[in-house]
């Protein structure tokens, strides 16, 4: 195989996570980190969270999370309330219209890519592994972190490192 074939099929990887990206922003209003959270918050006790469960979920910074939760709020997908007991901390829930929301987003690629990794036996598993590795590895990237969700920076607004 030629090295172009390989670049070609990262690209399209790449590029199929960005249409993705597009398309569920063009067609329901949200990004995938949104919809990531609002899955989150579906599938949490009594449909709620704290601001630090999401963000370790989505492994990202807290400004980025407290971004998304502030424009979910925004389109009463999500709710702020207090905690009973101790108004210092607050839950994040899930409104009715976020969940009448997410029961029309489609199953999204990371979703259905960890569908079918599943299914594979450990000797392949390991295979994709290794060869993911050593990519990680030829572009000296292994410091860079990551979630284990996909989606592409471009969904995400003020992006910090913390």
């Amino acid at each position: 195989m030629d090295t172009a074939d390989i670049l070609i099929k990262i690209r399209r990887i790449v590029r199929s996570v960005d249409i993705e990206s597009k398309k569920i922003q063009k067609e329901y209003g949200v990004s995938i980190p949104q919809v990531l959270c609002l899955n989150f918050l579906h599938k949490s006790p009594n449909y709620q969270s704290t601001q630090a469960e999401i963000k370790n979920f989505l492994n990202l910074n807290s400004s980025t999370v407290s971004g998304i939760i502030n424009r979910l709020e925004k389109k009463g997908l999500l709710a702020r309330l207090p905690k009973y007991g101790d108004k210092r901390v607050v839950n994040i829930a899930l409104t009715s219209a976020g969940d009448r929301l997410l029961g029309t987003i489609p199953s999204l690629l990371h979703e259905q890519l960890s569908e079918k990794l599943q299914k594979l036996d450990d000797s392949e598993i390991r295979k994709v592994e290794d060869s993911l590795d050593t990519l990680v590895t030829l572009l000296r990237i292994e410091h860079v972190k990551a979630s284990p969700l996909i989606t592409l920076d471009g969904d995400l607004e003020d992006i910090n490192e913390d």
